[in-house]
């Protein structure tokens, strides 16, 4: 099953239990968040890739020049170990994993969660790849991905129990937005998927494409 597949069908099974009014400010937030131009901000094929250094789960400082300097990097922004579609992402990721290293290439998650959240994901979901803490989502603003949930939406995830105060050291509000990046060992960003929908995300087969046509 592709990972379009099994988000779709995780939503059509989730969303019925979601109570009417907050499904409704939900989807109304994703709306206005499409209609926001945010997409259009983010950084897209051909643009350079602003440089990182952030802690992994371990508490190791990864740069993005130093994993360039062994190839090619799929860098992934995703919202949190709170978000079930960003977990299906993150284990149709894992599963390909061996594939991205047998094409030379480094994976490297970010999302603006503690350093302890991302551990525990790493953990539970045996993640082979390092996963990083960007707190107060920098590094997401760099790509252009970063915007701040309504305050209405941010009442409908603390009545569903996220605490993205804690999860995200005291950024409760901001987000990236989904997106995964194929950039090349110059830093140059050579395929881009960026979408306003956390419904879906990069598929791991055209990831692997963008990969190939690296040379």
């Amino acid at each position: 099953m592709s990972l379009e597949a099994e988000l779709r069908a995780f939503y059509t099974s989730r969303s019925p239990q979601i109570p009417a009014e907050a499904r409704e400010t939900m989807e109304r937030a994703g709306r206005d968040l499409a209609a926001s131009g945010q997409v259009d901000r983010a950084l897209t094929a051909g643009a350079r890739a602003p440089r990182f250094a952030l802690p992994s789960a371990t508490g190791r400082t990864v740069t993005l020049d130093g994993l360039l300097a062994n190839g090619p990097v799929v860098l992934t922004f995703y919202r949190g170990a709170w978000c079930p579609y960003c977990n299906l992402a993150l284990r149709a990721l894992q599963l390909h994993h061996e594939e991205f290293a047998a094409r030379g290439a480094r994976l490297v998650a970010v999302s603006p969660q503690i350093p302890d959240e991302s551990l525990t994901l790493t953990e539970k979901h045996g993640l082979a790849f390092d996963v990083l803490s960007d707190l107060g989502s920098d590094t997401a603003k760099q790509y252009g991905l970063a915007f701040d949930l309504p305050e209405d939406l941010a009442a409908v995830y603390d009545r569903f129990g996220f605490d993205l105060q804690r999860v995200n050291g005291g950024h409760a509000r901001t987000l990236p937005l989904p997106a995964t990046y194929v950039i090349d060992r110059a830093g140059t960003v050579r395929w881009a998927f960026v979408d306003p929908d956390y419904t879906k995300r990069a598929e791991p087969a055209d990831i692997l494409g963008a990969l190939d046509s690296l040379g």
